[in-house]
């Protein structure tokens, strides 16, 4: 037998088995989603199937919920001892849940039409947050309303709702403030460097034990005592996710984002066990553990583990001597003539694609570039660095909207052995995963990263905006420098696009 909610459970009313199957196919949708989005050629049908699994979810919650007729219910309030009551509709009316749906819908599609590229991580991290922030409303609104939610056992909350509802609030929290911080440094309101506090460890571990502790107590407290209890619970769940992102240095914020993306599903996860809804648990549950495995892969990738990024990221370590500026030294500088000729001379070309690409909009010139240079025989490839882009994916999402071949995009593993085979390595806006500081100097913030090989091609072209700027690890690179490494100062976009008319 099925049951939904505690109150099911209590009376062993069964869920209807059509509710049951509908739930059943969205979770379904949703890993088929998830399947699609680990692709670019197939990720917009798993687009269309997270769509369909969440209609699907929406139209079967609200007519499970929706009664015939809105009663009225007088019901006692747990929260209350001197035995007053509360007035509890059963459910919103059709027009508010309506009105509600398209304000959302209105903002989203405002919000999705507008953002650029560039924006994507911070406007990911700013989803979080609202996830996050909506988990807390929702389990201060089965707390305060128990009823409504057919959370009452006797006269008041039954521990395992307690349980659940608390935690559901404390990682909601924790991914809401977390995530505000987040979209605060990758949108430059707030500096990526990290933020460290005396005593930062001792203090994260002891918020942390004090939250464990208080969803217990939660838990075993009468109605008369759980008021208190619940507050300070919410209050420093937020001020944990606060104290958490802050030490962490802009170079983890890829892994940053894929963390809060698992917090965010955990949270709805949580909130599903409460409100007994099977579709949340699902989809939280697989939001929540691929976030999980997004965020192991990224630290294999950077060759750091999650719990190093967590106590603070790169250049959060006392007395890192890479994070400071050198001294002016001497660097080639190049033309737009200069590259064509020597990328049309080339037999092989590896281009690593990194943030700057992005923010110049620049992928579809280099697109065309890629297209004339093959066309005179030339062998072109990417190579991606997991980190890229400040989000994972972020390169491999703008090479395929300017429609490159997915055949000819490598990750750092499969490519990194051909930079000594390759005559040019073309580096438009990265800087960090191509700095080979990670590898030698032992004092350098982004030491143990690993990083694309390009000091092994014959030739090195380097497009930046200036010889100011260092990478968001804040780490000077010594490619700028080497003997084979022109320099292309310009924006990545006009510099293509003049390499390309020097081509034709």
């Amino acid at each position: 037998m099925v049951l939904a909610t505690p109150a099911h459970a209590a009376t062993g009313e069964a869920v209807n088995p059509w509710v049951a199957l509908a739930y059943l196919v969205s979770g379904v949708f949703f890993i088929l989603a998830l399947r699609g989005l680990s692709s670019p050629s197939t990720s917009r049908t798993g687009n269309r199937f997270g769509m369909i699994g969440m209609l699907i979810a929406v139209i079967t919650t609200l007519v499970t919920h929706f009664p015939t007729v809105r009663e009225e219910k007088i019901v006692p309030g747990p929260n209350f001892p001197d035995g007053s009551a509360i007035y509890l509709p059963d459910f919103a009316s059709f027009g508010e849940i309506f009105v509600a749906i398209a304000i959302g819908a209105i903002i989203g599609i405002t919000i999705a039409r507008r953002i650029a590229m560039t924006q994507m991580p911070e406007l990911v991290a700013a989803f979080h947050s609202l996830v996050g922030l909506a988990a807390v409303l929702v389990g201060w609104a089965a707390y305060l309303n128990p009823g409504a939610f057919g959370l009452l056992v006797g006269d008041g909350i039954g521990a395992v709702s307690k349980v659940e509802m608390g935690l559901g609030i404390a990682i909601g929290a924790i991914t809401f403030s977390g995530s505000v911080i987040a979209f605060a440094k990758l949108s430059g309101r707030m500096s990526g460097s990290p933020i460290l506090l005396p005593g930062r460890h001792l203090i994260n571990l002891g918020t942390l034990a004090a939250i464990i502790v208080l969803t217990a107590l939660f838990a075993m407290a009468g109605p008369s005592e759980t008021m208190p209890l619940i507050i300070v619970l919410t209050v420093l769940a937020f001020l944990i996710g606060f104290l958490l992102i802050i030490p962490i240095g802009g170079a983890d914020m890829p892994v940053v984002v894929s963390m809060l993306n698992s917090y965010s599903g955990w949270a709805a996860a949580a909130m599903g066990f409460t409100l007994g809804n099977t579709a949340m648990i699902i989809t939280g549950a697989l939001v929540g553990s691929s976030g999980a495995i997004l965020s192991y892969i990224m630290c294999r990738a950077m060759n750091r583990s999650f719990i190093s990024v967590i106590a603070g990221g790169f250049g959060a370590e006392d007395g890192a001597g890479g994070g400071e500026a050198r001294e002016a030294r001497p660097y080639k500088q190049g033309s737009a003539d200069d590259a064509a000729f020597m990328l049309e001379q080339a037999e092989k070309v590896i281009i690593i694609p990194g943030y700057g690409m992005a923010v110049a909009q620049a992928q579809h010139a280099l697109r065309e570039m890629t297209d004339i240079l093959e066309e005179k025989g030339v062998d072109v490839k990417f190579a991606i660095h997991p980190v890229a882009g400040r989000m994972p994916g972020h390169m491999n999402v703008l090479l395929a909207e300017a429609s490159v071949d997915y055949d000819k995009v490598f990750e750092l593993e499969d490519i990194n052995s051909e930079f000594a085979q390759a005559d040019v390595a073309f580096i438009i806006g990265a800087n960090d995963v191509v700095n080979p500081a990670a590898k030698t100097d032992k004092s350098s913030p982004i030491y143990g990263m690993p990083v694309f090989d390009v000091d092994k091609a014959k030739q090195v072209f380097f497009i930046k905006r200036s010889m100011g700027g260092v990478g968001y690890a804040g780490v000077d690179n010594d490619v700028f420098y080497m003997d084979q490494t022109m320099m292309l100062l310009s924006d990545a976009k006009k510099m293509v696009e003049e390499i390309v008319k020097a081509l034709d």
